[in-house]
């Protein structure tokens, strides 16, 4: 019966029938349906958006706290390795240079740890490589404490003659150093080459070219502090060139003011001088060769003596010379003097020592 009723029924009202029917079993679409439906969605993803939160915060804090806990660690190695053990190791020498912990206090200024593994390290070395040294021995031992207390007393003197050269208005410039590197090196007195020197000062101090130069900038600083502050040994240097200027005998001027070993024999040096000459500084002998014979240098200050010569006469590739010689004041006379004044702080204990046999180490900057 229904099949019939289908068949009389038009198929084009039996479309929108069907059609209506499925218009009528579609939810409508409304801001509150939407609102439901991102409610649910979110509401999906809570479940896996929180745990991942937590874990990162977790991963924070843990991070945080090991890297807290490793600088603890690493700080509190470097203050025993250096405070408790003393220890001048490579790697303790290399985190002085980048974490600057103190070894002393000079009046309101601290003075470095790495100053004094500097001046302790160049020691050691000499005696390890070129003496064969164990320094894990008693007698050794005994001689490394030595050392300690000498690098220690250096790094504080220096200390206190920065102090005296800023009051004074005193500094050592890089063309002051290369100068003396250059006087030197032209008299082969620091190798026949650049590599040669590298390797001179690398194999006996454990140094680079760059730390030698910071020594010699060390040293030039204590004696252009102790020529300022020297005033009667200028002024005797001065009065005895005005006297040779004025057509004074150089002998009887030599007896007058000299203070070197020649001077009961009018001046005169007892050797013959060529160029490579230890026995007189660099810049002694780069002021003597420019001179021709029976000439008068003007005053020449070699850092630790003021000296004025005069070219006697020259045999081949040598000269004949006397000199006038008047020593400078130890700078440790003026850092005393401000010792008294400012008292010093230092923060490592060194053991006590007792006198020991020391063979010397060769001088920084021979020039």
């Amino acid at each position: 019966m229904k099949k019939r009723l289908n068949k009389l029924v038009p198929k084009r009202l039996r479309r929108k029938k069907s059609g209506a029917s499925v218009q009528q079993n579609v939810p409508r679409i409304t801001n509150e349906t939407v609102a439901e439906h991102r409610e649910e969605v979110l509401k999906s993803a809570r479940k896996y958006i929180y745990p991942l939160q937590h874990s990162k915060h977790r991963i924070v804090l843990i991070s945080s706290g090991l890297f807290i806990l490793t600088i603890v660690a690493f700080f509190a190695y470097c203050t025993l390795a250096l405070y408790r053990f003393q220890t001048s190791s490579t790697f303790v020498y290399r985190v002085t240079q980048v974490i600057p912990f103190p070894i002393a206090r000079t009046g309101g200024n601290f003075i470095a740890y790495e100053n004094y593994l500097f001046e302790l390290r160049h020691y050691t070395h000499y005696y390890e490589t070129q003496l064969k040294v164990n320094f894990e021995n008693g007698k050794d031992k005994e001689q490394l404490n030595q050392f300690r207390k000498r690098a220690l007393d250096k790094v504080v003197n220096d200390a206190y003659v920065k102090q005296l050269a800023l009051e004074h208005n005193i500094s050592v410039s890089d063309q002051e150093v290369n100068d003396q590197i250059t006087i030197a090196r032209n008299q082969q007195r620091l190798g026949s080459g650049e590599k040669v020197f590298e390797d001179v000062i690398k194999d006996y101090w454990g140094w680079t070219v760059d730390d030698f130069k910071r020594s010699l900038r060390t040293t030039l600083l204590a004696q252009k502090v102790a020529a300022k502050l020297d005033t009667e040994t200028t002024t005797k240097a001065e009065a005895a060139l005005a006297e040779l200027k004025a057509g004074a005998v150089f002998a009887d001027v030599a007896q007058k003011y000299s203070e070197g070993a020649f001077k009961d024999n009018g001046g005169e040096v007892g050797f013959a001088i060529d160029r490579t000459s230890k026995e007189l500084s660099a810049l002694a002998t780069d002021a003597l060769f420019k001179l021709q014979p029976g000439q008068t240098s003007e005053i020449i200050n070699t850092g630790y003596t003021l000296e004025i010569y005069r070219h006697i006469e020259t045999n081949g590739d040598k000269i004949r010379a006397s000199r006038i010689v008047l020593n400078f004041k130890s700078i440790d006379t003026f850092v005393n003097d401000l010792k008294d004044k400012q008292k010093f702080t230092q923060y490592i204990k060194l053991p006590e020592t007792a006198p020991v046999e020391e063979q010397p180490v060769p001088e920084q900057a021979p020039l």
